[in-house]
């Protein structure tokens, strides 16, 4: 089908991340370019060299209000334009409500949600004046079940992203935006290998009808589809990507 995003500009957050590389490399294989976005440090570097001259690096703390808006002027700067918005920075929180206080579930509603509409918010205008535009927000599983080992905050955040996410493809549709969410579960990540203990791998293993984890490039690869000019008929779903793990 060749490279059907040439000449689009891409936005993905929390870059530095094996999703976040993952779906940069799925939508630069079909040409498009990436304005890669994590906190400063030696990771978002890392992940500009690995996209070569397709990905640029850009810092910034999106916990911060005031940061959205001017990313999306500095990658506008810089590129010409944002075509493509792929909502991925996420921070996780497994406490429960006794064990949550204010300041954590800000912290987690911050980055998981709140920076997620204020970037869609800075770049919707241009998407609807050039009638073409995708914004693809990282839900989750925990959005639908409460949170098997995910805590109050990241399960609410999550949910709340979902919503978000029907919202936006409502107002959208007739401007030729898609608005979509993929929901993954337990992809093989340090979220799984390195925040859950063994015994919970093993459970959750087991539970997993396919059997194994997700790898990052299958949810890279479910971002390129979202993202591709002939998903242009999707709008205000959330893809599941659990391995069978829930079915509706």
């Amino acid at each position: 089908m060749g490279r059907v995003l040439d000449g689009k500009v891409a936005i993905v957050t929390g870059a530095a991340g094996p999703m976040g590389l993952a779906a940069a490399q799925a939508l630069a294989a079909d040409g498009a370019r990436l304005a890669l976005v994590d906190l400063p440090g030696a990771r978002l570097d890392a992940a500009a060299q690995a996209l070569g001259g397709d990905g640029a690096p850009f810092a910034c703390d999106l916990a911060q209000p005031e940061a959205a808006a001017a990313l999306a002027q500095r990658v506008t700067d810089a590129l010409g334009r944002v075509d493509i918005l792929v909502n991925n920075a996420g921070v996780l929180s497994n406490a429960k409500s006794q064990a949550t206080d204010y300041n954590e579930w800000r912290r987690v509603l911050a980055v998981n949600l709140d920076a997620a509409f204020l970037l869609a918010r800075a770049v919707i205008p241009a998407m609807k004046e050039r009638r073409w535009g995708r914004i693809i927000n990282t839900s989750s599983l925990a959005s639908k079940t409460g949170g098997l080992t995910a805590g109050t905050a990241y399960s609410v955040s999550k949910g709340a992203l979902s919503a978000l996410t029907f919202s936006l493809a409502r107002e959208l549709a007739a401007h030729g935006v898609t608005v979509n969410a993929i929901a993954p579960a337990y992809v093989r990540t340090p979220m799984v290998t390195e925040q859950l203990t063994e015994s919970q791998r093993q459970a959750l293993l087991a539970q997993i009808p396919v059997g194994r984890f997700c790898e990052p490039e299958e949810f890279g690869h479910a971002v390129r589809f979202l993202a591709a000019p002939l998903s242009g008929f999707i709008t205000g779903e959330v893809l599941d990507l659990n391995g069978g793990l829930q079915m509706d």
